[in-house]
C-alpha cells in the first residue's frame, strides 16, 4: 500500500471549502489528474453515494468507482475506490478551522495496486513521487480557486 498525506491552509471558511470539495462537478476545477465524472448517485452526497471518475496519471487514463463510506459534514469524508485490475484506494478529506480563521484541509490517499507486494513495488517504480506531487498541485489549485487568485 502507498500512502500520500498532504495538507494546506486555505483562507476561506470550512463550510465553503467543504461545499467545493464535496461537489463532484467541481473536481475539474481543482483535481489535477481528474478528467471526467459520471453517474453521481445523489446530490447532495451522503453515506453510500457513488460516482464514476476518470483519472489520468503518467500518460494513462483509468476509471475508478467511488463510494462515500463515511461523512461528517463539514469536517470529514472518506471515499473507497475500485480501480482497474482490482486496485483499490481510500481517500480521506479532513477539514478543520485554524486559530487564524483559515481552514486546514488534509488529503490522505491510501492506494493498493493490483499484484500484492510485487504490484506495490512496481507502482513505486512507475509512479514514483507523481502521486504526492499531483496531490500538492491539486491542493494548490483548490487554494487558488477558493482564495480567488
Amino acid at each position: 500500500m502507498s500512502t500520500v498525506h498532504v495538507q494546506t491552509k486555505i483562507n476561506a471558511p470550512v463550510d465553503r471549502v467543504w461545499e467545493t470539495v464535496m461537489d463532484p462537478g467541481k473536481l475539474k476545477d481543482w483535481v489535477t489528474i481528474h478528467r471526467a465524472v459520471a453517474d453521481v448517485s445523489s446530490n447532495p452526497l451522503r453515506k453510500g453515494s457513488t460516482m464514476e471518475q476518470v483519472l489520468h496519471l503518467r500518460g494513462v487514463s483509468f476509471h475508478v468507482h467511488w463510494t462515500l463510506v463515511d461523512i461528517n459534514p463539514p469536517s470529514h469524508a472518506e471515499w473507497e475506490g475500485q480501480g482497474p485490475a482490482h486496485s483499490r484506494a481510500r481517500i480521506r478529506y479532513e477539514l478543520s478551522p485554524s486559530s487564524d480563521g483559515e481552514t486546514v484541509f488534509e488529503y490522505i490517499n491510501e492506494f493498493t495496486p493490483p499484484g500484492g507486494k510485487l504490484g506495490t513495488f512496481a507502482s513505486r517504480l512507475v509512479v514514483g513521487t507523481a502521486s504526492e506531487r499531483e496531490a500538492n498541485h491539486s491542493l494548490a489549485r483548490l487554494k487558488a480557486l477558493l482564495e480567488g487568485s
